[in-house]
């Protein structure tokens, strides 16, 4: 009889890590709106150099887009806040490369992208976060 306990105890603990274990793992991808993971990353060998603008009154927002980008492997090289607001998301496409801003919207979740070539090439991409736009719940840094 002690040793059934033992047993359905030490099932039961196993049942429960493997429980914690892929929740943690789930967390720890963004969804998008129709519920499905978006897991979308920067390409081996390659510098997706992008901007973060926050175009709402919610503060930190950028930054805690930049840390969502960089945990995806993109090279987020300046933030920002502007003064125009915007509702949706707007990934901006400034390099010629439409299949890179497509990896950042899906990073983000939800998001509109358009092409806007700037001569400069400073920057691959730039984003606008609208008032949409929400961060993953879970912590980016654990």
């Amino acid at each position: 009889m002690n040793r059934v306990r033992i047993l359905s105890a030490v099932l039961i603990g196993l049942i429960a890590l493997g429980a914690g274990v892929a929740a943690a793992a789930h967390r720890r991808r963004p969804v998008t709106s129709s519920g499905a993971v978006a897991v979308s990353r920067q390409p081996q060998d390659t510098r997706i150099r992008v901007q973060v603008l926050n175009s709402t009154t919610t503060r930190g927002l950028a930054r805690r887009a930049t840390m969502l980008l960089r945990d995806r492997g993109f090279d987020v090289v300046e933030t920002g806040t502007i003064k125009a607001t915007r509702d949706t998301t707007l990934v901006l496409d400034l390099s010629g490369h439409p299949e890179w801003a497509k990896r950042v919207a899906t990073a983000l979740g939800v998001a509109r992208i358009e092409t806007r070539r700037d001569s400069s090439r400073y920057l691959d991409i730039a984003v606008v976060l609208g008032s949409t736009w929400r961060p993953p719940a879970a912590p980016l840094n654990p």
